[in-house]
């Protein structure tokens, strides 16, 4: 069977057409794994569709909901900026204007904050814009991207410099390849391409998949002589570091991948006993890559939140590394050891009532913990769901592993972070609070007097642990439930009576003609 990635091609396959993700639906989360139908699009992945007349991800395509605008997005370059920006020792260089790198303050604060978080020095990021004017859009400036990238060497003598295609580039059809080759050759360091124009893809996802495809095609040891028998490769973001101690039972290295990691850390992947990740939405598609180029083998479980889970996950790393016999002793102790506590929080929160709004299958991981805290959930946003991940692994398929063993959410809303669908769909389920990452939404629920806990630490609910921190900050969550209410009385959404009264948040996409009335 051909390979699912393929790094002979410097260019990735959007999301879209490659898994059959979507960015706009609203049902219940059990009818879209059915939709989803996992198992038959893994197996089906490179065959034909058989008659609906369009193929993605080896299956046909869930039918979503065709919304005639955004109201807000982010997009596959900025991704790759806060990827491929935060490798210590590398640099990336933006051909583009310079409005594209607008967000960077940003970037380099979160950056910051995950060094500190690893225990690394601090510093900041590196990231170059050739600062494209109209004159270089009418010309074409591959000039000035050699220039850039021999400025970029000088300055700081980084290990790698990757470029990135921006909108405009792609427009004029800048070469960035022949460039990076050209450069590549001068400067005996690798210049690595990458094709993450804005408009490539619908959903800012793919950049996640082109920023893992040119480390491991570019970067990755490809003559990997001596593997190391007791590293474990996690693809992560910024979140602080819980998996050295999930793992250290089983005597095992972390090596983080692709934020905060240096050249060295990233080369030596290939050189891994396995791949795992906080995240199958994020990190499948790296796993996969190392998986099939160099027989590094990906944790074949659900991801390690709640306390099924994180039982699956740690006997699928022992049994990859033949600890198998040393591992339920350490999950049976701790399960006793956080049992006291987990029936006090279970208590306390009875009867609360919570929301998730975050990315694909780390929703269904948060909804899976806040579940063992006894919280009720009866709503959920999903900024975009992929109905297969790149591994086709059926232990991997989050979504359903929330509906078996904790059941189903009645409302479950594929969205990507439109402010105007949110305040709609929180007031459906009435919330005690949300639970949030790209928390430019959060305001909206506290126009609402609904307190949000903009999870800013993607690693804050891992493993056992995790359960005992989520609940504990839930605590505090609920504290500013009253400031909320009070900030109810003297604020208002900026939206008109009419839309604040629409029951359906995807009208517009169903009746596109009432954009054109007076």
């Amino acid at each position: 069977m051909a390979n699912k990635v393929k790094l002979d091609l410097v260019n990735v396959e959007n999301r879209e057409d490659r898994l059959g993700s979507i960015i706009s639906w609203d049902g219940s989360a059990s009818r879209l794994a059915e939709l989803s139908k996992y198992e038959a699009r893994a197996q089906k992945k490179n065959r034909a569709c058989g008659g609906c007349g369009e193929n993605a991800g080896g299956y046909c395509r869930i039918q979503e909901f065709d919304m005639p605008f955004n109201q807000q997005t982010m997009c596959s370059h900025s991704i790759v900026a806060c990827q491929i920006g935060n490798i210590t020792d590398c640099i990336l260089i933006e051909h583009s204007p310079i409005g594209c790198s607008a967000i960077h303050p940003r970037f380099n604060m979160g950056y910051k904050i995950g060094l500190a978080r690893r225990g690394k020095p601090i510093e900041s990021i590196r990231i170059f814009s050739t600062n494209l004017l109209e004159e270089d859009m009418l010309f074409g400036a591959a000039e000035k991207l050699r220039r850039t990238i021999r400025d970029a060497y000088e300055r700081f003598a980084p290990k790698a410099i990757f470029l990135s295609m921006s909108c405009s580039t792609a427009v004029i059809g800048e070469d960035i390849e022949g460039v990076g080759e050209e450069l590549e050759e001068e400067l005996g360091i690798p210049i690595v391409p990458m094709h993450c124009e804005g408009f490539r893809s619908k959903h800012w996802s793919t950049g996640f998949d082109i920023s893992q495809h040119a480390v491991v095609r570019q970067i990755v040891n490809k003559n990997p002589e001596n593997k190391q028998k007791d590293l474990i490769n996690i693809v992560a973001l910024w979140g602080t570091d819980y998996f050295t101690e999930m793992l250290k039972p089983l005597n095992l290295r972390v090596n983080y991948m692709i934020d905060m990691a240096s050249f060295d850390e990233l080369r030596q992947a290939s050189e891994a006993a396995a791949t795992a990740t906080f995240c199958h939405t994020l990190g499948s598609y790296m796993a996969t890559a190392l998986e099939e180029e160099y027989g590094v083998p990906q944790i074949n479980a659900p991801q390690p939140y709640g306390i099924a889970a994180t039982d699956e996950w740690l006997r699928a790393v022992a049994k990859v590394v033949g600890k198998e016999g040393e591992i339920d002793a350490y999950i049976q102790s701790e399960h006793e050891r956080i049992a006291p506590k987990l029936a006090e929080l279970r208590e306390k929160l009875q009867g609360i009532k919570g929301f998730v709004a975050t990315g694909s299958s780390f929703a269904h991981a948060m909804a899976e913990v806040i579940r063992e805290l006894g919280v009720q959930i009866d709503g959920s946003i999903v900024f975009h769901h992929d109905p297969v991940y790149d591994s086709g692994y059926e232990n991997q398929d989050t979504l359903k592993h929330l509906v078996e063993h904790y059941g189903d959410i009645p409302n479950f809303t594929v969205s990507k972070t439109q402010q105007f669908q949110f305040s709609g769909l929180l007031k459906r389920v009435n919330p005690d609070f949300i639970i949030i990452r790209h928390n430019g939404l959060a305001p909206v629920a506290a126009k609402l007097g609904i307190p949000s806990f903009a999870m800013g630490d993607e690693h804050f609910p891992l493993g056992y642990d995790g359960i005992i921190r989520t609940g504990e900050a839930l605590f505090e969550i609920l504290a500013r439930k009253k400031f909320g209410q009070v900030l109810k009385r003297h604020v208002k959404l900026p939206y008109t009576d009419w839309w604040l009264a629409q029951e359906d948040q995807f009208i517009l996409a169903k009746h596109p003609e009432i954009l054109d009335e007076d």
